[in-house]
């Protein structure tokens, strides 16, 4: 545990004096505050490894500090700090009421040493097996990146509050070297471009596969057309000298890359909104050779395309079998949302057979209570619960409007049942409260 970084807040000087004698003895490097307020300023730009936190301090108490501490890391989109609370009482209720909140642990004072150095090592060593086990579970084994589930819990914090760019970078072709020359090589190909993609973008950026061969990109405080352009012209270069060198000079699959772009907050800030825009623009590469860039805009997308009914399914037909399989229930973006509504009315109409819709709403219960962490816990349960062939569309920053072809209204609202309690068990009803109703698509 040496070279811990430890924060040490109290309002008493000796304490503070005592408790920095005895970890910097011990091998830790330690930092100190005198206030809640002032360690709420530090942990604007440092991350300490632990926090001791003394309770009973003047203008701001351990217990709100803690709070606020908390509500600013999850804003940042920051992993928790693991927090000790310290206090001189002999109190149970305190301590209960510490341990509720979530704190770590508990440590009386006048400290003894051994103790003290004790908990601090078992509370660092048990947050770093939290971390390292939480790191496997959102992260792709076989790039480092992201993983879906993980990119969409951090892209939907950034998204909120940082400039920049979202992409989709696509491989094109890729298909043919797993047919060609097996996926063992394609896996190789998937590594080698994770490694160009790492090159060719800043340390800040935020990298994640979402699919077989897709991949997202977040570029931090960077959303010029020449950002996109340049990144794109590098990793096509550099892909196909990659490739040659894996499989041969003789190698002649065209593979490259294709890029969607959207900027933000020029086009929002909700990832699940942002994500359809980027989406629509790489559709606008595909359509137009590959191995190139399209950076989305209202008015150069919202123009009409005309085109014959032949090539536009040979088109999308191209794009879907480049696609990866999910077995996870569709989601769309408005446009495409509203043809599959239509098409399943008429479907229903003709046919008789059920279908269902299902809105989900949720309603602040304060202002400012955290309607956007309710809206992405939502919407991992969703995606827990529905079926392959149910559609979603979030309509608005915390609606979700449901299409459930097959259900019948009783079925619709068995489902919302299962939802409302899985939404209960997570935490969020306490800041939001999630309301639904259902109806028979007709």
């Amino acid at each position: 545990m040496a070279n811990a970084w430890i924060m040490v807040v109290d309002d008493d000087v000796m304490n503070l004096q005592n408790a920095g004698d005895i970890l910097r003895e011990a091998g830790y490097r330690v930092a100190t505050a005198r206030s809640g307020k002032d360690l709420l300023a530090f942990t604007e730009k440092h991350r300490p490894d632990l926090i001791l936190l003394d309770i009973l301090m003047p203008e701001m108490n351990g217990f709100e500090t803690f709070r606020k501490l908390r509500e600013a890391e999850a804003g940042r989109g920051q992993k928790e700090v693991p927090v000790i609370f310290l206090t001189g009482e002999n109190d149970s209720e305190s301590e209960t009421k510490g341990l509720t909140l979530g704190a770590s642990d508990y440590v009386r004072k006048p400290f003894n040493r051994d103790i003290l150095l004790r908990r601090i090592q078992n509370t660092i060593q048990n947050s770093r097996t939290i971390e390292n086990l939480s790191e496997e579970a959102v992260t792709d084994r076989l790039t480092g990146f992201l993983n879906k589930a993980g990119t969409q819990k951090k892209l939907s914090v950034l998204c909120r509050s940082e400039r920049g760019m979202l992409t989709i970078l696509d491989l094109d072709s890729f298909k043919l070297v797993n047919d060609i020359y097996g996926h063992d090589m394609g896996d190789r190909v998937l590594r080698s471009f994770a490694e160009l993609v790492r090159k060719n973008t800043g340390s800040e950026d935020v990298l994640c596969r979402i699919g077989g061969d897709e991949f997202l990109a977040f570029l931090r405080e960077r959303s010029r057309e020449e950002d996109v352009a340049q990144l794109t012209l590098c990793l096509n270069e550099q892909l196909s000298a990659a490739c040659k060198e894996m499989m041969g000079e003789e190698f002649g699959i065209p593979v490259g890359v294709s890029v969607g772009a959207v900027q933000l907050p020029e086009n929002g800030s909700d990832y699940e909104l942002l994500l359809p825009l980027a989406d629509k623009a790489l559709y606008r590469v595909k359509q137009n050779g590959k191995h190139g860039y399209a950076l989305y805009s209202e008015e150069l997308f919202s123009e009409a395309e005309t085109e014959s009914l032949d090539k536009a399914l040979a088109k999308l037909s191209q794009i879907l079998d480049e696609r990866g399989e999910s077995a996870a229930a569709l989601r769309l973006g408005q446009d495409a949302f509203a043809g599959v509504y239509r098409f399943l009315k008429r479907r229903q109409k003709a046919s008789g057979e059920s279908a269902a819709k299902l809105l989900f709403d949720l309603r602040e219960k304060a202002a400012g209570a955290g309607s956007a962490e309710a809206a992405e816990a939502l919407g991992e349960i969703l995606d827990g619960l529905l079926a392959g062939d149910d559609v979603i569309f979030k309509s608005g920053a915390s609606q979700f409007f449901l299409l459930l072809p097959g259900k019948t209204k009783e079925a619709a609202e068995a489902l919302a049942e299962q939802v409302q309690e899985r939404y209960t068990q997570c935490g969020c009803a306490e800041s939001c409260e999630l309301g639904h109703v259902t109806e028979v698509l007709g």
